[in-house]
């Protein structure tokens, strides 16, 4: 299906069209894209599956590892969030305590400074003053003294109810922590079981590939299904080109690497006895490190695929595209705008790793190039 006569459709109208009418109509197009990749990714599952049950149960676990592990995050920064808040209700309440305190002595002082003059002192001083105007005076100034304690009283209650509100405040935040607790235990909880059957399947998953001496055969079936997907996904973003103020080649050579690693496999080496070689490079990082999209450009695909684990498809315009595997988590969608620098995903062993990495290659054309001559730059250098 071709989106182009809608495009021109989109253009023709595009002066008679309200700003919130043309947003819709984007918003539709791209909702039209990722259903497209969405059925390719489905359809790529479902012949995945049919060749081997086990990679579909290891897709499904290491989804579920990542949902965990995102939750966790969430969770971190809620608690985080939290505890803040509490800490600043803390300090409110000490301050409002701080602040009765000196109200309340204040007043106390009033009260026994009145007691001692006794509560007759006003009539003893009408029945004793000769002059009106010093008369006056006093009881203006007793009436200016009877309002002062009549405001430090009012400012007593307030700071009163002011400290009963903060202090059910506090204890909203505390009950909200003890929650956010029990929900990171669940969770933690839930993801050792993930995990352990993870660990099950890649046993299981090894042992099969030993017992029946295919695993060349298995690593190019994974190929083949990224070369699929990549020629597919080229062909459903032909309609949408990218376009910047400087082309992806016009940057060979000065691009950044995604993340701060030790070369594990480079582009071109042998793999598996020599029978195949790496399309890109491995770089070894620590697990939950962020991975940097290495230009601008938009997402293609952010999914798991067999081999890949939890892959992320960049595509920068002009047939070029870089792709980001293995990783712990994916922090984009397909159809989200990116720059040099965003993080997308963070590190990790998805796809069945041994250990905590990123798989990192550029391809022109649906063809691959050497990552190496592009990107020449140490993240923060």
């Amino acid at each position: 299906m071709s989106f182009a006569p809608l495009l021109l459709l989109v253009v023709a109208v595009a002066p008679l069209l309200a700003d919130d009418e043309l947003a819709k109509v984007k918003e539709q197009e791209l909702e039209d894209v990722r259903e497209q990749i969405s059925d390719l990714k489905q359809s790529m599952d479902k012949a995945a599956e049919n060749r081997d049950r086990l990679t579909g149960e290891l897709q499904k676990a290491e989804v579920a590892i990542a949902e965990k592990r995102m939750r966790l995050k969430d969770l971190e920064r809620d608690r985080a969030f939290t505890e803040k808040r509490r800490a600043e209700l803390d300090t409110a309440v000490a301050e409002r305590e701080a602040e009765l305190d000196s109200e309340s002595e204040l007043l106390g002082a009033q009260l026994r400074a009145a007691y001692m003059s006794g509560d007759q002192e006003r009539l003893k001083l009408l029945l004793n003053q000769q002059d009106p105007a010093t008369l006056g005076r006093l009881m203006t100034y007793y009436s200016y003294l009877n309002e002062h304690r009549s405001d430090n009283i009012k400012t007593v209650t307030a700071r009163i109810r002011e400290l009963a509100e903060l202090r059910s405040q506090v204890a909203a935040e505390e009950a909200r922590l003890t929650s956010i607790a029990k929900e990171r235990y669940a969770e933690l909880t839930e993801l050792n079981g993930a995990q352990e059957q993870r660990q099950t399947l890649l046993a299981s998953l090894k042992e099969r590939i030993a017992d029946e001496g295919r695993a060349i055969d298995r690593l190019v079936s994974q190929e083949k299904d990224l070369a699929r997907l990549i020629a597919e996904l080229t062909s459903i973003l032909s309609d949408y080109p990218i376009s910047s103020e400087e082309p992806f080649a016009a940057h060979k050579g000065r691009l950044t690497w995604p993340v701060v690693g030790t070369l594990l496999h480079d582009y071109g080496q042998p793999r598996a006895g020599g029978q195949l070689k790496w399309n890109g490079v491995v770089l070894t990082a620590p697990r939950g490190q962020e991975v940097r999209v290495v230009y601008h450009g938009r997402i293609a695909f952010a999914d798991w695929l067999a081999g890949m684990g939890l892959l992320v498809i960049v595509d920068h315009g002009d047939g070029y595209m870089s792709l980001y595997g293995y990783n712990e988590t994916i922090l984009k969608n397909a159809g989200d705008w990116v720059a040099p620098g965003d993080v997308i995903a963070t590190v990790g062993d998805s796809g069945g790793q041994p250990q905590s990495a990123l798989y990192f290659e550029i391809r022109r054309n649906k063809q691959t190039v050497n990552p190496r001559q592009w990107v020449t730059r140490r993240p923060g250098g």
